[in-house]
């Protein structure tokens, strides 16, 4: 069986910082566990007056969480590989961390915020170094950030650390707390628990164990009368997570689940990820011929002369190439010429699903390897569904439906999401309408290419919970947004801007789904302009043509997926603040809201991002220019809504569909993040426009 070594860390007596209460307390509980529970071989801790650590080699050393101390460490236990596959190195931190410049930093006891990057360990250099080990799985458990009994919302978490599986107290726009009754955080505690669980319902692999924190951590939040936090899990690869990571406590079926991806990985020429797959697979049944032969399979290509070609093309979630690789296992690989897979969604599925999972596995095992043989040239095989607008049940998207007619079951499985990070200018103004400071953020996004040079900029919007609606007390506000209510909303990615002009016309000359559509239906031309006179029905076209085209699903967002989007973690009218000015919007500035003063009114759309200023998700023109359709049946207010951003669809299919975010057209009133419309789907005007949103399932 692997082995398993850890290294905690927690800090209460933080000299230029915020003291703290639990953090040294939940650390020395995770050594406890891992030590005493868990049996773990090797455990280095860190805290405020832990023993020096003794270590296999070498002199004894400081055990001080000060930046020095650890710094050191990492550079000098990390330089030499001393794990190897099947192995699991594991990473806890409770104590502060901030956000700086696009980085996310942890906090020694001797950090000061006016010189982070000299005084404070990047997240992306610790797992740098933490990935030399050797050990094929690296598991970070991140409380950082608290301050006063909570974290200080700096956006730790926005920075995905490649090749490791990663867990968050909470999303980047939450604050993480501490329960004084239980003198722990909240995340350690519930942390525990889960790992405690023994039986059916235990916490053994990467995806039970993130279930378990999302469910429980809300419920103990609520039970103390603290506000919610909700668990945030970036998963790189994403095929890790179904990793088992407590193998004593697995079962056949998570052995099922793990043979499926240790395949896919074969198939790909990823033979490092395969072996990981099925030294676990053994773990858990250790007389595994699917496993056993896997990894004679994989030994096998290791050792054959490799001819000359190029690298094998990963499917998505597949893990891309990174700077540290373990020096014993880079020693022994060779590139050998096996092609991508390329089977249909729906074939995927009747594969895995005949005569349950053990025969499933193995016929998909040959048809993976197979494929594998075959020239790179070969088409997937055809579906069995006599209709290419059959609803996709492969889709991870819980709004996936017939409405929105997703990824056509012939598409191959789609292709990595490339994130790159872009920076934006933040904008708040007071009550009169007064500019703020401008800040500067950054996020995360993908470009998503639609040909002839126009692209579609899709922003990665983080998970978290917010108030949906609006308080009795804000201004000119409707009943029919109340009654304000909790939403735990999923990440996703969101346009950018709103769909132009230039982007309707690319997919318009796509083939069609169900509906024709014009290539230019607009009143205000322009190419950077938001494409208006559109429906909703032509609207969900859009998304179908080019969920078919990209093998992504885009659909329309939910509206609660919408005001969360345009809230970006603020509570206030509008994501600006109070008030809402003619500088920072289109709208009717005719009319005021608030003390803002009011000027001549707006005639036309303004092309996307003229007005230079984002949301604090780096999302453009969420307040005015054109109203954006979303998926919901219109209801009359929020009784009975559901508290997830799964869309709030009805029986009847006739309902009028919402919109969101008011236009040029509209008064202030109207473009509050809260404020609701709706209209038939079959209606166009100059004044409706919509963006689309996208499935994340590498990001958990």
């Amino acid at each position: 069986m692997g082995k398993n070594w850890a290294i905690t860390i927690g800090i209460n007596g933080y000299r230029n910082l915020q003291r703290l209460n639990y953090a040294q307390r939940d650390a020395e509980a995770m050594r406890d566990y891992f030590r005493n529970e868990a049996q773990f071989e090797q455990v280095y801790h860190f805290s405020d007056d832990s023993p020096p650590i003794t270590q296999d080699y070498g002199d004894d050393i400081d055990s001080k969480p000060i930046y020095t101390t650890l710094s050191r460490f990492l550079h000098v236990r990390f330089e030499q590989p001393f794990l190897k596959a099947g192995d699991n190195l594991w990473f806890f931190f409770a104590g502060h961390g901030v956000r700086d410049e696009g980085r996310d930093y942890l906090m020694p006891i001797d950090a000061y915020l006016q010189d982070i990057q000299r005084s404070a360990l990047s997240l992306y250099y610790i797992t740098e170094r933490l990935r030399r080990c050797g050990a094929d799985n690296v598991v970070l458990l991140l409380d950082a950030c608290r301050s006063e009994s909570r974290r200080d919302g700096l956006g730790i978490g926005t920075e995905i650390q490649q090749g490791v599986i990663t867990l968050f107290s909470c999303s980047p726009r939450q604050v993480s707390y501490e329960i004084d009754q239980l003198q722990q955080g909240a995340f350690t505690h519930t942390l525990l628990e889960a790992l405690r669980i023994q039986g059916e319902g235990n916490c053994a692999t990467v995806e039970r164990l993130y279930a378990q924190l999302k469910t429980r951590l809300p419920e103990i939040n609520q039970r103390f009368e603290k506000p919610v936090q909700v668990p945030y899990a970036v998963v790189e690869p994403a095929s890790k997570y179904h990793l088992i990571l407590l193998p004593r406590f697995a079962t056949l079926r998570d052995a099922e689940t793990l043979r499926v991806d240790a395949f896919r990985a074969e198939s790909a020429g990823d033979f490092e990820l395969a072996e990981s797959f099925w030294i676990r697979v053994l773990m858990v049944s250790p007389a595994d011929q699917d496993a056993l032969d896997g990894i004679r399979r994989i030994d096998r290509l290791r050792h054959s002369p490799a001819p000359p070609t190029s690298p094998p093309q990963r499917p998505r979630g597949a893990r891309s190439p990174s700077p540290i690789r373990s020096p014993h296992l880079a020693s022994r690989f060779v590139s050998a010429p096996i092609s991508t897979l390329s089977l249909s969604r729906r074939r995927l599925l009747q594969i895995v699903g005949f005569s349950g999972a053990g025969l499933g596995t193995a016929f998909l095992g040959q048809a993976l390897l197979r494929s594998a043989s075959e020239p790179q040239t070969s088409k997937p095989l055809p579906s069995d569904s006599p209709s290419s607008t059959e609803t996709n049940p492969f889709s991870p998207d819980p709004l996936a439906s017939t409405e929105t007619n997703p990824v056509s079951s012939d598409s191959p499985v789609s292709t990595e999401l490339k994130l790159e990070t872009f920076e934006f200018t933040v904008v708040t103004v007071d009550a009169k309408g007064q500019k703020n400071k401008p800040e500067q953020k950054q996020a995360q996004f993908f470009k998503e290419d639609l040909d002839s040079g126009v692209v579609l900029d899709m922003v990665m919007i983080p998970d978290g919970t917010f108030q949906m609606g609006s308080p009795e007390t804000e201004l000119a506000r409707s009943e029919r947004e109340s009654p304000q209510h909790p939403v735990t909303v999923q990440s996703f990615l969101m346009g950018k801007f709103q769909v132009t002009q230039a982007q309707w016309k690319a997919v318009a000359a796509l083939p069609k789904v169900k509906l024709d559509l014009k290539s230019n239906p607009s009143d205000f031309k322009g190419s950077d302009r938001p494409v208006e006179n559109i429906s909703w029905n032509e609207a969900v076209e859009f998304c179908d043509r080019l969920s078919k085209k990209t093998g992504r699903q885009y659909r329309l967002p939910s509206e609660a997926e919408w005001e969360y989007a345009c809230r970006a973690g603020t509570e206030t009218p509008f994501h600006f603040g109070d008030t809402i000015t003619v500088d920072i919007a289109s709208f009717d500035s005719s009319r005021s809201y608030g003390e803002a003063p009011v000027s001549a009114a707006s005639e036309e759309t303004t092309p996307v991002g003229s007005f230079e200023v984002a949301n604090a998700f780096g999302l453009y023109d969420m307040h005015g220019n054109v109203r954006e359709w979303c998926a919901d049946h219109w209801h009359e207010n929020y009784q009975g809504a559901p508290d997830t951003s799964k869309a709030w669809l009805s029986e009847s299919t006739n309902q009028p569909r919402i919109q969101r975010g008011g236009s040029w057209r509209s008064s202030p009133r109207f473009c509050r993040s809260a404020a609701r419309n709706s209209d038939d789907v079959d209606i166009r005007c100059d004044c409706n426009g919509f963006r689309v949103v996208c499935s994340v399932p590498e990001v958990l």
